[in-house]
């Protein structure tokens, strides 16, 4: 057989193959077979059926700062979450006192013990400014071996926040004075290399002003 036509042969099979290798989809196509992740209905699952059943293994805050000052890395090994190295920890906490100032952005708290009523620090319950995973964190309920992209899993942070300003901040919002009783329960963020804890922040996740 002549060298040309044999080239031919060569050239068309190899054509032959490269066609049948390839082949080309539309863009709208490839993304109908893909289930986008549901953050908002994860999120929700989360706080119904892990986050708030779990609420009563808060530890009380002013138990907290007392073992804080007593035994820090046993108080952080004991009662902090983190999904990651390093010193950003995240507790879930409860407490109760009366509010001293109510302003925009957040209310603050005097801390009173739910035994002695003794006076102790305030903190800040955010009723503004709801982000970060110190929810999504705290209480350890959540794998993130679970999930196959960071983007997924800092959404669902985004929506556990959304929760918490959609529904537990306006109706306490709303109503609080100076002078009321509150009970909190909710997420706080410490950082185990610079400890602070005269100027807490509580993520809130479950709130309630005392009848008199």
């Amino acid at each position: 057989m002549p060298k040309p036509i044999r080239y031919l042969i060569y050239a068309a099979a190899i054509a032959l193959l490269a066609y049948n290798s390839v082949y080309f989809k539309k863009l709208d196509e490839v993304k109908a077979g893909t289930t986008a992740f549901d953050a908002a209905g994860y999120a929700k699952d989360f706080w119904e059926k892990k986050l708030t059943p779990g609420l009563s293994k808060a530890v009380d805050l002013n138990v907290l700062t007392s073992l804080l000052e007593a035994d820090k890395e046993k108080a952080f090994n004991a009662h902090s979450h983190a999904l990651g190295i390093g010193n950003i920890r995240y507790f879930l906490v409860r407490g109760q006192g009366v509010v001293t100032h109510v302003d925009e952005n957040e209310v603050s708290v005097q801390l009173t013990d739910a035994g002695a009523k003794t006076a102790t620090p305030h903190v800040r319950i955010a009723t503004e400014y709801i982000f970060g995973n110190a929810v999504r964190d705290a209480s350890g309920a959540i794998d993130i071996n679970a999930f196959t992209n960071s983007m997924d899993f800092n959404n669902v942070s985004a929506e556990i926040n959304r929760i918490i300003r959609d529904t537990v901040v306006p109706p306490f919002k709303s109503k609080v004075r100076k002078g009321d009783r509150v009970v909190f329960t909710g997420a706080i963020e410490l950082n185990r290399g610079h400890l602070q804890t005269n100027d807490i922040e509580v993520i809130p996740v479950n709130l309630q002003i005392e009848k008199p």
